[in-house]
């Protein structure tokens, strides 16, 4: 029944046997067959079926937080050890900027409050963090904002706005941007992830088109590339790295600025458990902000 509750869960976010078969490594026979079976098992149907899409209908939007919840609950069964009480587990999704800044003291802080709590960081891109969240595999992740509206279970707190500077070798000549960017070869933010979705709206908008010798995630590999004279590139300005190293320079953009919006995405906080719930507090804190409610 746990795996065809994955599966149904899977089926609600993608919107679409086929798809969500795609994205848990089935075939569509093999979804549309495990979502018969659960239907069966319920006496109830789960979707209305339109062509290819499968929505979720009255009682399928019913069923899908009750689905999560005992996925969640089937997960946590692994916490018991043998002689000692049952452990709470809370799992924290991370894009890797954050993972190497402020994620660990803010675990050090839950871990001395909550002893028996354990914590799970998973990493990933923004979106595939996002999925997970909303498919009740993670209880919250810290990610870029995505360029989309959220499903209505889920909530967005912003913790930080980062500014896009124009990071160039400090041996290169220039302020004007624009002229650097159509003139100097051009370190690209990966367009997997949502920051460089954003650089490349960027510069589209700005009809600029740049000469891309390389494409990377990393950020720090990407200033690094600038500090080594390989190109110049479009990055924003994190809030725990406030210094550019000694060989590069930024340029501000001025009134063309845009920034790059650091939060966390989690479900309301009644659906959460107390533990998740400090865990986003601390999280919160580190940024210097109020803890999470139930913004959008």
């Amino acid at each position: 029944m746990i795996r065809e509750l994955k599966t149904f869960v899977s089926v609600a976010r993608q919107g679409t046997f086929a798809a969500a078969g795609e994205s848990i490594g089935l075939t569509q026979a093999a979804v549309s067959a495990q979502m018969q079976r659960l239907e069966a098992e319920l006496g109830f149907a789960l979707f209305d079926r339109t062509g290819r899409s499968a929505r979720l209908n009255a009682m399928g939007h019913q069923t899908l937080d009750r689905a999560q919840e005992l996925i969640r609950l089937y997960s946590d069964l692994g916490s018991r050890q043998k002689g000692r009480p049952t452990t709470v587990l809370v799992r924290i999704g991370a894009i890797a900027s954050v993972q190497r800044t402020l994620l660990p003291d803010v675990l050090a802080k839950f871990h001395k409050q909550f002893p028996d709590c354990r914590s799970r960081v998973i990493p990933g891109l923004s979106m595939d963090l996002v999925n997970r969240v909303d498919a009740g595999d993670i209880d919250m992740a810290v990610i870029i904002r995505p360029p989309f509206s959220l499903h209505s279970d889920l909530r967005w707190t912003t913790l930080s706005r980062e500014p896009f500077r124009l990071l160039v070798p400090r041996a290169v000549e220039g302020s004007d941007w624009s002229e650097l960017l159509a003139s100097q070869p051009f370190v690209r933010y990966d367009r997997a992830s949502f920051g460089g979705r954003q650089v490349d709206r960027f510069l589209r908008a700005a009809h600029l088109r740049v000469q891309e010798v390389c494409e990377v995630d990393e950020l720090e590999a990407i200033v690094r590339l600038v500090a080594n004279g390989v190109g110049i590139a479009l990055v924003p300005q994190t809030s725990t790295n406030r210094r550019w190293p000694a060989a590069v320079r930024a340029i501000n953009l001025g009134q063309h600025t845009f920034h790059r919006d650091i939060g966390m995405v989690h479900r309301a906080r009644r659906s959460m458990g107390e533990a998740a719930q400090q865990l986003a507090d601390l999280v919160a804190a580190a940024y210097g902000e109020v803890p999470p409610g139930d913004q959008t």
